[in-house]
């Protein structure tokens, strides 16, 4: 057989061809775009004291702690920022602890005590933080000052509990309110404003003041 002959297609070959794999494709990418069967969302009820306050109530147990408090509590005082625990202004006090709340799932304080900025101070009765913070104009956009708050009435009372920080030179003294002290415990908290001086000036305050 001449090997022309044998490798010979003709064109109504080609598109018949063709035809048939375009269908074979529509088909697996139909299929393709089935969705798949999701499983059930596990539900639980959990208690917490925020603010002083007894709340219990239902949630995903996939639910971080600052979705449960901006969406089942609505104490949309605690910022969303980059969710991924690195700006800080999601703080919150956890049994008088700084955590980030972005970064834990509300079943795991089931029965916690919460502490939000709502629960710090109120327009006519300021927290001497809060009220620091107005003095020196420690914000500008204000965003990031709910957990810049926060952090810095819980960062003063592990100064006061002796808890030491990176930059300690004596692990044996009590920790002072250093200026170095200061920044390297409050790096977590990120102000994209840079209104960094005049936080340090508010929390020096407030500091000074409890002396």
């Amino acid at each position: 057989m001449d090997r022309s002959e044998e490798w010979h297609v003709s064109r109504r070959g080609v598109l018949v061809g063709g035809s048939a794999t375009a269908a074979t494709m529509s088909l697996n990418n139909a299929d393709a775009r089935q969705p798949l069967p999701q499983p059930a969302h596990a539900m639980v009820e959990v208690t917490l004291s925020v603010n002083g306050q007894p709340h219990r109530f239902k949630t995903d147990t996939r639910t971080t702690l600052l979705d449960a408090l901006r969406e089942a509590l609505k104490l949309t005082g605690t910022k969303k920022g980059c969710d991924h625990g690195q700006c800080g202004a999601c703080t919150v006090l956890v049994d008088g602890v700084r955590i980030n709340s972005c970064l834990t799932l509300a079943v795991m304080h089931d029965g916690d005590k919460v502490t939000t900025i709502e629960g710090l101070g109120t327009p006519d009765q300021l927290h001497s933080m809060q009220r620091a913070f107005v003095k020196h104009d420690g914000y500008q956009c204000g965003y990031c000052t709910p957990g810049q708050i926060c952090s810095a009435v819980a960062m003063l009372d592990e100064i006061a509990a002796g808890v030491p920080s990176h930059v300690t030179d004596d692990l044996s003294a009590q920790p002072q309110l250093s200026n170095a002290e200061l920044r390297e415990r409050m790096s977590g908290n990120i102000c994209r404003c840079g209104a960094y001086s005049n936080i340090a000036e508010a929390i020096t305050e407030v500091a000074e003041a409890k002396a």
